[in-house]
Formats: structure tokens, C-alpha cells, sequence
């Protein structure tokens, strides 16, 4: 997509997951990162698709996977070559500011990455989970798809659309063999979360070191940060055999917060 260079490498899977082949968007560092080390886990060939070049490459070495560097914000989205039985649309990226200093280009960009992307990667990989009746859609989602906070205009926007793309992904998929999700977890341990401390100590006028604390763990009752591990770990009960009649749905990891 947008013109990404796609790169190729060799190797074969044996277990759960063994002979699909899945693309983790966003993998090479975080959630990501975590999701494509658990399916490779699990069998799979994974399709490594970040804009970093060299942590992309690196990551998919690591898997014995394939790289591909790609800008996912970018319009003309190509997708990787060849079929894809498993797409987890992870990518995406943080901006913090009221509406009224929120940057349109940056809302726009972050819509590209979170809504626009999902879908042009689905169209293009459904059709051949279609034909061989079988296939698994899971989406990052966030508990901002479910709730909203301030200063998040874009990001709250971007995960409630993906909320919707997803099922109706499911719905249309369903006789198909394809199941579609979303996974919706508070604050994870990953960068994406480390580097907007700065931002939110700004915008809520405390310092850095009270961000966690007051900001990030405010709602839940669970005072902690998701580790990515935790988030993969249901991806990979998604795309396995036991959740064929689980679509359609978002499954909320965030310790309590929602149940306020």
C-alpha cells in the first residue's frame, strides 16, 4: 500500500496455524510485534508490515517471515502479493491536542492509517478466504472505540469506525468461513504509549511523571499497563479453531474500565 516494497524470504510452518499465511500491519515493534511473534508461534508464515524498513526486516527474520515496508498513510494503498488466510490490522499512531489545535492533515493521516487501510486490505485478501472458506480478521481496536477521552479527537474517531468497519466485516463474511473482531484494551506497554506522555503531561498541565498514574490509569480498576504479549495471546485464540463461532464482536481488555 502506497507504493510499499514488499521483500521476500523462505520459510515453512508446522503447527496450529500451520500453512496460512498472516499479515500483521504495524509489526515491527509493540502489539505488533508481539501478534506476528505469536502466530509464527502457532505456525503461521507472517507477513511483517511496518514503514520502518530495517526494524521490519529485522523483525521478520527473526520469524523466518517476510518483510514488507510500507506507509499505510499513504494514498494508492497496494496490497502484499499473494493470499492472506489471516489480517490483523494493527497500525496506528497517537497525536494529543483540542479539536481546536488538532492539525486536520494529522486527523486526516490517522483515519488513513486506522479505517482506510483496514478496509482496502480486507477488500483485497477476502476474496481468496472466500474461496477456501476460511478466514480471520482481527482488529486493534482500543477502548477509545468504545469510550472517548479528551485531547483524542482523531484516535477515539478512528477506533469507533474500525469498531464498525469490523462488523460489518462479519456480518458479510460469515457465511464465508470468515470471522472479524476487535480486541479493545486500555493503555499497553508498547512506544505508541510511551510517546505521548509528554503530550498529555502538556495538555493536562501535570508533570511527565504523573501521567501513568493520573491519566493512563484513572479508569481501570486493574492498576497496570497491558503487557503485548496479553493482547497477542487472544489474537492467537482468534484465528485458532476454537473461536470459529466468535465474530463480530469486541472483546474489552481493560481492566475494569468499561465496567464503570
Amino acid at each position: 500500500m502506497g507504493g510499499g516494497t514488499f521483500v521476500t524470504t523462505q520459510g515453512t510452518g508446522n503447527a496450529l496455524l500451520g500453512g496460512k499465511r498472516a499479515l500483521v500491519t504495524g509489526a515491527a515493534s509493540g502489539i505488533g510485534r508481539a501478534c506476528a511473534q505469536r502466530l509464527a508461534a502457532l505456525g503461521a508464515r507472517v507477513v511483517v508490515a511496518d514503514r520502518d524498513r530495517e526494524a521490519a526486516c529485522a523483525v521478520a527474520a527473526s520469524l523466518d517471515g517476510e518483510p514488507w515496508v510500507v506507509d499505510l498513510s499513504l494514498p494508492g494503498l497496494v496490497p502484499v502479493d499473494g493470499p492472506v488466510d489471516i489480517l490483523v490490522n494493527n497500525a496506528g499512531f497517537q497525536h494529543v491536542d483540542p479539536v481546536t489545535e488538532f492539525p486536520p492533515e494529522v486527523f486526516r493521516s490517522m483515519l488513513a492509517v486506522m479505517v482506510e487501510a483496514p478496509f482496502l486490505l480486507a477488500r483485497a485478501f477476502l476474496p481468496h478466504m472466500y474461496q477456501q472458506g476460511w478466514g480471520r480478521v482481527v482488529n486493534i481496536s482500543s477502548v477509545h472505540g468504545l469510550r472517548a477521552s479528551p485531547f483524542k479527537s482523531a484516535y477515539v474517531a478512528a477506533k469507533h469506525g474500525l469498531e464498525g468497519l469490523s462488523k460489518v466485516l462479519a456480518l458479510e463474511g460469515a457465511e464465508h468461513g470468515v470471522t472479524s473482531n476487535c480486541i479493545c484494551p486500555a493503555y499497553v506497554r508498547t512506544p505508541l504509549v510511551e510517546n505521548q506522555i509528554a503530550a498529555q503531561a502538556r495538555v493536562h498541565g501535570i508533570p511527565e511523571d504523573e501521567v501513568v498514574r493520573t491519566i493512563m490509569l484513572q479508569e481501570p480498576a486493574i492498576k497496570r499497563l497491558i503487557e503485548p504479549e496479553e493482547v497477542a495471546a487472544l489474537v492467537g485464540h482468534l484465528c485458532g479453531p476454537e473461536a470459529g463461532f466468535v465474530t463480530g464482536t469486541s472483546i474489552v481488555m481493560d481492566g475494569g474500565w468499561t465496567a464503570r
